[in-house]
């Protein structure tokens, strides 16, 4: 399965969140700190391992970048 993360870099920090999964946002200062939220978020809402959960860098710009999360729901 494969859904896309969003991440922004705002003013005063940088926000993440999963747009297909309802609520599955977060916010953090750096990018690296807000990847590692949203891991653990989206890990709970889809009840999977977050260690099973791989990031693929899709595009972006400056201010948002577009990930992709990918992992198997049923390993």
């Amino acid at each position: 399965m494969v859904l896309d993360l969003i991440v922004i870099n705002t003013d005063d920090g940088y926000t993440a969140e999963v747009p297909s999964l309802n609520g599955c946002e977060c916010w953090a200062h750096d990018e690296e700190t807000v990847i590692n939220k949203i891991f653990d978020l989206a890990s709970f809402y889809l009840d999977v391992n977050v260690k099973k959960i791989k990031l693929d860098k899709a595009h972006g710009t400056k201010k948002k970048q577009i990930y992709k999360l990918i992992f198997d729901k049923n390993n």
